[in-house]
């Protein structure tokens, strides 16, 4: 059995405030499979970019433990297993994107040929390749959030973390991206870790949606999406794709969940 890309167990954070503690995350067990991807999704506060700080050594827990394929997140960092995203793309606007793309090999000491290899191979991954020498202002935010996406995989990470990624994107681009995402994971066989607020976006990318309540951020439901490999865009038009789609908003009201067999498990 491989070892497991996430594992959380009886992790709690408290933070510390003028009008006393706020417990942001209590008693979260967690498991992500290498490979698999997971979408977290809750209400605004409900502690799942807390909990994404705390597997990316952002920050620490106050009870309970985190491991990245076996290590501390600490030592997953500085082994470099996991690439990151965020909403924001982050590209320096001084630098071009094949240098920003290479950053992250440069700070790491990788020479410059290997470096350039690698961005052109990851800028044609995200299909960038005729944008090389851009500088970030050139770019729409869709493509901002490519080359972002692309340097969170310049060091060949076995996990991906991303918190609202495309959260900025108009609607079309969103899904365009969606369905980059979901060809670039299965090329590179990355595990990934989700933070979204939008349904229809953990059911079309993910493998499993971990629902949570609002603060103390708990997780009340783990539905699993069952929509096989070939995610294309006329999986959004699909009766499956609805019926997954109604399983998390039940979730997220605290509704049962249907398990496999077509009956509903109670979430309490």
């Amino acid at each position: 059995m491989s070892t497991p890309a996430v594992q959380a167990s009886a992790v709690g954070k408290v933070f510390a405030s003028r009008s006393g503690d706020v417990i942001a995350l209590e008693g979260i067990d967690l498991t992500v499979a290498a490979g698999e991807f997971v979408s977290l999704i809750g209400p605004s506060g409900c502690g799942k970019s807390t909990l994404l700080r705390l597997i990316a050594d952002l920050d620490t827990p106050t009870t309970g433990e985190v491991t990245v394929f076996g290590r501390t997140p600490q030592q997953a960092r500085e082994a470099q297993d996991y690439g990151i995203a965020f909403q924001q793309a982050g590209l320096l606007p001084w630098r071009t994107v094949t240098a920003n793309v290479q950053l992250p090999l440069e700070l790491h000491g990788v020479g410059k040929a290997e470096r350039a290899a690698r961005a052109a191979d990851l800028l044609s991954l995200v299909g960038l390749d005729e944008f090389a020498g851009h500088f970030p202002h050139q770019l729409s935010g869709g493509m901002q959030q490519r080359v972002a996406i692309a340097r969170s995989l310049a060091e060949r990470p076995s996990l991906l973390l991303m918190d609202e990624p495309f959260g900025a994107l108009d609607e079309m681009t969103r899904e365009r991206m969606q369905t980059e995402l979901v060809r670039i994971c299965a090329e590179s066989g990355a595990a990934v870790v989700f933070v979204t607020h939008s349904i229809p976006e953990a059911v079309f990318l993910s493998q499993r949606v971990v629902v949570m309540t609002p603060r103390p951020g708990r997780i009340s439901a783990v539905v699993p999406v069952d929509l096989g490999q070939a995610r294309g865009e006329g999986l959004r038009e699909d009766a499956s794709f609805f019926a997954a789609v109604t399983a998390v908003r039940e979730a997220l009201h605290g509704m049962p969940v249907p398990t496999p067999g077509g009956t509903r498990a109670d979430l309490r």
